[in-house]
């Protein structure tokens, strides 16, 4: 089985998100990966040997959906590249998703740093 991964980025990540998928495109072409609409498109665009299942975009239900596909079981690692310092209109989804993945007991990464030391992780598992 794949590693499932949701991948999300707030307007002002979604460059480092791209750049993230760039650099570990390798690894993340072995997983089944999920992301909001935008976030999604720019993935696919920049890697298109990525497979990406592109759900809304976040503030359309997006952070919804994921956070759905977490308590289903079929997400078991979340990406999520946060911007502390702008502000979001629909930032209880965004609090929803994240509490999601804390219940669901899934790896949360908010920053680079963060999903990468994951990425090392599961690589050397």
């Amino acid at each position: 089985m794949s590693l499932r991964i949701a991948l999300v980025a707030h307007d002002q990540k979604k460059d480092d998100m791209v750049a993230f998928a760039q650099e570990h495109v390798e690894f993340l072409s072995q997983c089944s990966l999920v992301a909001t609409g935008t976030t999604g498109q720019r993935i696919a665009d920049a890697c298109p040997e990525l497979s990406v299942r592109r759900m809304k975009s976040g503030p359309l239900g997006g952070d919804q959906q994921i956070g759905a596909l977490i308590s289903e079981g079929e997400v078991d690692m979340l990406i999520f590249f946060v911007d502390p310092l702008t502000p979001m209109p629909h930032d209880v989804d965004v609090k929803a998703l994240t509490r999601l993945a804390t219940l669901y007991d899934i790896p949360l990464a908010q920053n680079r740093s963060t999903a990468e030391a994951i990425l090392f992780a599961q690589a050397n598992a």
